[in-house]
């Protein structure tokens, strides 16, 4: 029964927009070309913006400082991956990837461990003040972008990606760059591990059911907020993911990149629902496939394009596609 009330029709937004699109693109190829590069980067766009959505959606916390952590997981690649340059210098893929995949869990972990502060110092005074989390969180990250200037040097550093994964595959005629079928993995796969922990744990139940009832659910023994501590430190560490992925995406970094990324992370959590993991899925490849398609038909009008994307989305549900209930 449960299935049968799905709301199927927002899932058919991304292959009807692809599907859109065909008849303008001159090939097929280049159809292809520019669909998986859309798709690879809503994927890291929704990794990033997956943290941000639990923290909203489960918290109803307004954290206009997330680009920090952005921002810091992607420094902290750079030192790491600079660190093993025999193994990100090899040919072989499995060598790249035993250096990427430890930079990513150092990066999560010390973008957690701000984040634990960033809960602790700046958020917790100002829980259920939607206006004062807004000034004081984006303080919070104006003050992390100084101190990562002060570590790292407020230049732009230079993240180029392994040497297994430059270049690109062939299908066909269409031409598919290694790193965005990569991130089409990593995307997918942090998406099914949040969902299954939302869904079939008993820690993601009780941190849903203290969302609907807190007082009920501390009244049988649970502590919520400690609870809702691990979800903000999870939604930091990964921004921090993102960070690599996106860092590794732009082959650059700067302190300020977190804050240039977050528009398009409103966005997507706006066309989304606010708060809803599912629909930060389906907003975030929106978001990619039209700023591919429209950079390559129309660049002039492909920093608008997103805008439009969601003000059309709102027109025809203003809500987003799946609003999270109670909201």
């Amino acid at each position: 029964m449960k299935a049968l009330n799905f709301d199927w029709k927002p899932l058919l937004l991304v292959p009807a927009l692809a599907l859109l699109v065909l008849p303008f693109m001159g090939s097929p190829s280049t159809w292809l070309t520019l669909t998986v590069a859309g798709l690879a980067m809503g994927m890291i766009i929704f990794i990033i913006a997956s943290g941000l959505t639990l923290v909203f959606g489960l918290m109803d916390v307004l954290n206009f400082g997330h680009g920090v952590f952005i921002a810091l997981g992607a420094f902290v690649a750079t030192t790491v991956l600079g660190l093993m340059g025999d193994w990100t210098g090899s040919q072989e893929l499995w060598r790249n990837l035993v250096a990427v995949f430890p930079a990513m869990l150092v990066a999560m972990a010390v973008s957690g461990a701000l984040g634990l502060a960033f809960e602790r110092f700046i958020v917790r005074p100002v829980y259920g003040q939607h206006l004062k989390q807004i000034l004081i969180t984006m303080g919070g990250m104006i003050i992390g972008e100084e101190l990562i200037k002060v570590i790292w040097g407020p230049a732009q550093i230079a993240l180029p990606l392994p040497e297994g994964l430059r270049g690109a595959v062939l299908l066909g005629d269409a031409s598919i760059e290694k790193y965005r079928l990569l991130a089409v993995a990593v995307g997918l796969l942090v998406f099914a591990v949040l969902a299954w922990t939302l869904s079939r744990t008993k820690i993601g139940l009780l941190i849903r059911a203290g969302v609907q009832d807190r007082e009920m659910v501390e009244s049988l023994g649970y502590r919520i907020k400690r609870l809702f501590v691990g979800v903000f430190v999870v939604g930091s560490a990964l921004a921090g993911l993102g960070g690599v992925m996106w860092g590794l995406y732009q082959q650059n970094v700067t302190p300020q990149m977190g804050a240039q990324v977050n528009v398009l992370i409103f966005i997507v959590i706006i066309i989304g629902g606010l708060g809803s993991t599912g629909g930060a899925l389906i907003g975030a490849l929106l978001v990619g496939l039209m700023a591919n398609y429209t950079g390559f038909l129309l660049p002039k009008v492909a920093l608008f394009s997103n805008i439009a994307l969601m003000v059309a989305i709102l027109l025809w549900r203003p809500q987003g596609v799946y609003p999270v209930a109670n909201r």
